[in-house]
């Protein structure tokens, strides 16, 4: 269940991590854009992923293979959201990691294709990355399985 899921990602309070929060509320992402606008600045990919939920094909995206020190950015508004030492290989075909960077993502319940997954989002302009699986290595046992496409990767200059 997400709320397990999130209790061993470190989230101590889900209902206050969910994302995007319950109807009702007053929120604002930090990076808001129309959705012409987003268009003009992503990628086809880019936009069907992070701003309509889709899934990209499965290993033919190169960050599948990039193994260098360094970061992983939301593709949308830059956010760095995933550290290189938490990457590891799935065999799934996507970019998996094992944990997140502190306060960069955020979950919701996604029930679509006759189960529960747990989704993950950018925490700052609400870009959507993939699902978080318990099907990962230790310490955390997750697997955040992402879309490529909806990140990019600055790595460590030496």
């Amino acid at each position: 269940c997400a709320g397990a899921l999130l209790a061993r990602a470190g989230f101590a309070n889900v209902a206050e991590n969910e994302w995007p929060p319950e109807a009702g509320e007053n929120f604002v992402y930090e990076i808001t854009k129309a959705d012409a606008e987003w268009k003009t600045i992503l990628d086809d990919m880019q936009y069907k992923v992070l701003r309509h939920e889709a899934t990209e094909r499965s290993f033919p995206h190169p960050l599948l293979l990039e193994n260098r020190a360094g970061t992983f950015h939301c593709a949308g508004c830059d956010l760095p959201v995933y550290s290189s030492e938490t990457k590891y290989k799935s065999g799934t075909g996507w970019p998996s990691f094992w944990d997140n960077i502190d306060d960069a993502v955020r979950t919701k319940e996604d029930n679509s294709f006759f189960s529960t997954r747990t989704e993950v989002h950018c925490r700052r302009c609400g870009g959507h990355f993939g699902h978080i699986f318990d099907d990962g290595p230790e310490p955390t046992g997750l697997r955040h399985c992402l879309n490529g496409a909806a990140l990019t990767f600055k790595a460590v200059e030496a």
